[in-house]
């Protein structure tokens, strides 16, 4: 605005300049809102007498409000039922074949159709979500135990611990997951003995170094933290500091890439399978019905959709909850932070 000029307030136009020091004055009036329509005491309020809510609480009280969280639980869920009781969402037998059924299209009662051997395959991928859940799961479970122990170890004592530990993942990081799963399987003990548990096996003993990596660097930034301090002041033992204080507050990456990662182990699963060196041939899995319909993908292309429809939810879901979780955990990758 111009220094030489007044603003009338009603208008907003120039109405005058400044002439020898005087300016010209106005009534100018305020207008403010009543209190019982702007209630600002109630908005600022802080309950002084309620508990602070925990990080967890938090993240919970912000997981509950998210969208992707909500439907990648439900999905999951469903998933999960699905593979603890297949017998309430199919009533045929997944190994009952008939070829005067092969490569037929869907019916009353056979909604996907039949495959190569004349087997439903509707049944077929609701018994197989079961094998692929599993590895999945248990995968999990062994990589966050492992790679979560030595991790934590490496991180909090440093040293020679962390330096011996650190070689030996990178021995590991030098093949990636499949690759190295390949060449394990091809062994004679694997080889001769496949199960769902060699599977789960193979898939930990490469899964482990990069969540070990993951927590080592969450506890190196946990226990300089002062009630780590405060803990070996108070005479608690780096060990039991470590597990009461450090590793409880490291928690949070894991969770996030172990959510994550369980969608990958699925697929990972599903390649082995697809490549003749997974799961054997007579366990029903996705992976095993994708190989088993790539024979066939121009004249049924079907039969390889199901299952790899139910496998890409599957994944998805997991992938989408790790998002929300990791938005939820972390305040600098919340939305508006």
């Amino acid at each position: 605005m111009p220094e030489n000029q007044n603003f009338n307030p009603e208008d907003g136009l120039p109405i005058s300049k400044v002439r020898a020091g005087k300016v010209s004055k106005y009534k100018i009036e305020h207008f403010v809102a009543p209190l019982d329509e702007t209630p600002l005491q109630a908005v600022d309020s802080v309950k002084e007498t309620g508990k602070p809510l925990s990080m967890w609480a938090e993240a919970w009280r912000s997981l509950r409000k998210q969208p992707l969280f909500i439907i990648s639980a439900i999905l999951i869920l469903a998933i999960i039922v699905v593979a603890a009781f297949p017998q309430l969402f199919s009533s045929q037998d997944p190994t009952y074949c008939a070829l005067e059924n092969s490569n037929e299209p869907g019916r009353a009662g056979h909604i996907m159709g039949f495959n190569l051997q004349g087997c439903d395959i509707y049944s077929r991928v609701i018994y197989g979500t079961r094998a692929s859940l599993l590895v999945g799961i248990f995968t999990t479970l062994i990589v966050v135990i492992v790679g979560g122990a030595l991790g934590a170890l490496a991180g909090f004592y440093g040293g020679w611990i962390d330096a011996v530990l650190a070689r030996l993942g990178d021995i590991f990081f030098a093949l990636p997951l499949i690759l190295g799963a390949i060449i394990v399987m091809q062994l004679p003990a694997f080889r001769d003995n496949r199960s769902v548990w060699t599977v789960i096996i193979t898939l930990a003993i490469f899964g482990w170094p990069q969540l070990a990596r993951i927590t080592r660097g969450a506890v190196i930034e946990a226990r300089s933290a002062d009630y780590v301090k405060a803990s070996r002041a108070l005479g608690l033992s780096k060990f039991n500091s470590l597990l009461k204080h450090v590793i409880p507050n490291s928690l949070a990456p894991i969770i996030v890439v172990a959510t994550v990662n369980l969608g990958v182990y699925i697929v990972a699963e599903a390649t082995l399978s697809f490549l003749g060196v997974g799961l054997p041939g007579n366990v029903m899995s996705w992976g095993n019905d994708i190989s088993s319909a790539q024979t066939q993908l121009r004249n049924n292309p079907m039969m390889l959709m199901w299952p790899a429809l139910f496998l890409s939810v599957t994944v998805l879901s997991f992938i989408m909850l790790g998002d929300a979780v990791r938005d939820a955990l972390d305040p600098k990758a919340r939305k508006g932070a």
